[in-house]
């Protein structure tokens, strides 16, 4: 069946292999609009994104064609290419074999583009693994209360 309007908002998180800090500040801006060029080329669009040395926010509204997975997947294959072929960071970059997913509701998206855009303020004060681990308990108790409704 043919969807004529969807409100698919996701927040991924990639993570560089072993968590390394490979992404250099003075490449992250190309490595973003890379980024951003696949997302708009698979008929998503993106809304904000961030690299951080070891790893990079974004989200995006993606089509109903594809997957988060699939997504996911041309993304992170893509960019890897990408930056090793133009050897935007010292050794050879590669993503972790797996990346997070989080459904935003729309009312919510102006609040994750905000959080995205501040992410150099905001890992002054907190690690990238302290703000992983509160995403993943967050994410785990929306679940659980979501199985006490239904």
């Amino acid at each position: 069946m043919k969807i004529d309007y969807n409100n698919l908002y996701t927040h991924f998180i990639f993570i560089t292999l072993n968590r390394s800090p490979m992404i250099l500040e003075r490449h992250r801006e190309r490595i973003e609009k890379y980024i951003t060029g696949i997302v708009n080329n698979n008929n998503s669009k993106l809304y904000a994104i961030y690299a951080n040395p070891e790893h990079v926010h974004f989200i995006v509204s993606r089509s109903p064609k594809i997957s988060e997975e699939t997504l996911a997947t041309i993304i992170a294959e893509s960019s890897e290419r990408f930056i090793n072929k133009n050897k935007l960071c010292i050794g050879r970059f590669a993503w972790q074999e797996t990346a997070a997913a989080f459904s935003v509701s729309k009312s919510d998206v102006d609040k994750v583009c905000k959080y995205i855009l501040n992410q150099p303020k905001h890992h002054r004060k907190i690690s990238f693994a302290d703000e992983y681990e509160s995403f993943v308990k967050y994410y785990e108790k929306s679940l659980k209360i979501d199985k006490l409704i239904s």
